[in-house]
C-alpha cells in the first residue's frame, strides 16, 4: 500500500492529483501510463488468444492477472525506489501517476465539443465530436439522439474516469489506482462478447465488474447528494427510481450513473444504438419529461463535477479512518 512521503496525507496528494488533472488535463507529449498498458494487452492478446474456448479462457484470465500484477508491482516498485532516492522524487512521481488516473478535464472537455456544435445548430460537428468518444455510429443522429450519447457518456464515465480511480486511490495510492486503470483498459479492450474475446476476455469483463461495483452505487449516492444543491435538478425521488431501474441496464454498474442523471435532468436514456451496422437495443433509464438537446450535455457535466465533490465527502470518513489506522 502507498505510503504519501514527506508526511503529507494521501488526501493531500489525491487533491493536488486532482488539481493538476483539471488544470493539465492528459498532455499528448507526456508518457501516458494507460498508453504502454495498452501496448502490452495488445501484444499479449495477440500472442495468447488462440486455441480452444477453455484455453482462451485460461489464458485471457492469465493475462488479466499478469497485467494488473504487474501494473501494481511496477507502480509500487518504482514509488519505493524513488523513495530512497529522495522523497522529492517519490511525491513528484505519486502525484504525476494518480493525475494520470482521472479523466476530469478530459471528460469535461469532450463532451463540450460535442455540445458546442449542437447549440449553434452545427449537427454535423456534433456528430463527428460524439464519435470520438463513443462506439456508436452517429451519423444519422438527431439532436437528441446526440445529446443523449453525450450525455449518457458523462454518466457512465464519471465512474470510469473519475471516481471510480479516486476510490481505489484513497484506498492504496497511485499502486492502487494505476492497477484499477489496469483492469478498466483490459474490460475496455478485451472484454467484449463477441466471437474472439468472448472466452478470453471474460476474466477482464467480470474483474472490472467487480472492481467497479461498489464505486458505482456510491457515484449515484453522491451524484444525487450533489443535486440538491443545483437548481432545476428533479432531486425527490430520484435515488429510489435509480435503485429501481439501474438493473435493467445490461452492464451491472453502468445503469446506476446513467440512471441517477437521466432521474435528475428529467430526461430518458437508453434505447437503440447502431454498432457497425447492427442495432443494439437497451432498456429506457428515466422518463422523457424534456426532450433531450444541448443545454442537458452541460447540465450533465455540472453533475458530473458536483458527484466527484460530494464522493470525496462520501470517502472522508473511510479514508480517516484508513489514515488512523496506519
Amino acid at each position: 500500500m502507498s505510503q504519501a512521503p514527506l508526511g503529507l496525507s494521501l488526501l493531500a496528494l489525491v487533491l493536488a492529483a486532482i488539481a493538476v488533472d483539471l488544470l493539465v488535463g492528459d498532455p499528448h507529449r507526456l508518457p501516458h501510463p494507460v498508453v504502454g498498458m495498452g501496448r502490452v494487452i495488445a501484444r499479449l492478446e495477440r500472442a495468447w488468444n488462440r486455441g480452444s474456448a477453455r484455453a482462451r479462457r485460461y489464458r485471457g484470465a492469465l493475462l488479466t492477472v499478469v497485467v494488473v500484477l504487474g501494473v501494481y508491482g511496477l507502480a509500487w516498485g518504482l514509488l519505493t525506489l524513488l523513495g530512497r532516492l529522495g522523497p522529492w522524487l517519490a511525491l513528484a512521481a505519486e502525484l504525476w501517476l494518480l493525475a494520470t488516473t482521472l479523466a476530469i478535464k478530459g471528460l469535461g472537455d469532450a463532451a463540450r465539443a460535442v455540445a458546442s456544435p449542437l447549440a449553434r445548430g452545427d449537427l454535423p460537428g456534433a456528430r463527428q465530436a460524439l464519435a470520438g468518444i463513443v462506439g456508436r455510429d452517429t451519423t444519422a443522429l438527431d439532436e437528441g439522439e446526440v445529446a443523449r450519447g453525450a450525455v449518457e457518456t458523462v454518466a457512465e464515465n464519471t465512474v470510469d474516469g473519475i471516481t471510480a480511480p479516486l476510490f481505489w486511490a484513497l484506498l492504496g495510492g497511485a499502486p492502487l489506482a494505476l492497477a484499477y486503470k489496469a483492469v478498466n483498459t483490459l474490460d475496455s479492450m478485451v472484454g467484449y462478447r463477441s466471437e474472439r474475446y468472448a472466452d478470453f476476455g471474460y476474466a477482464s469483463a467480470r474483474l472490472d465488474d467487480l472492481a467497479n461495483w461498489l464505486p458505482a452505487r456510491l457515484t449515484a449516492l453522491a451524484i444525487w447528494l450533489a443535486a440538491w444543491g443545483m437548481p432545476g435538478m428533479r432531486a425527490r425521488g430520484a435515488l429510489a427510481a435509480t435503485c429501481r431501474e439501474a438493473p435493467r441496464h445490461p452492464s451491472p454498474n453502468a445503469g446506476w450513473p446513467e440512471s441517477i442523471v437521466a432521474r435528475l435532468l428529467g430526461v430518458q436514456l437508453g434505447g437503440t444504438n447502431v454498432y457497425a451496422g447492427v442495432a443494439s437495443h437497451r432498456a429506457t433509464l428515466g422518463e422523457p419529461r424534456e426532450a433531450l438537446h444541448a443545454a442537458h450535455i452541460g447540465a450533465a457535466i455540472r453533475l458530473m463535477h458536483g458527484g466527484w465533490l460530494a464522493f470525496l465527502a462520501v470517502m472522508l470518513p473511510v479514508l480517516l479512518t484508513r489514515e488512523w489506522l496506519t
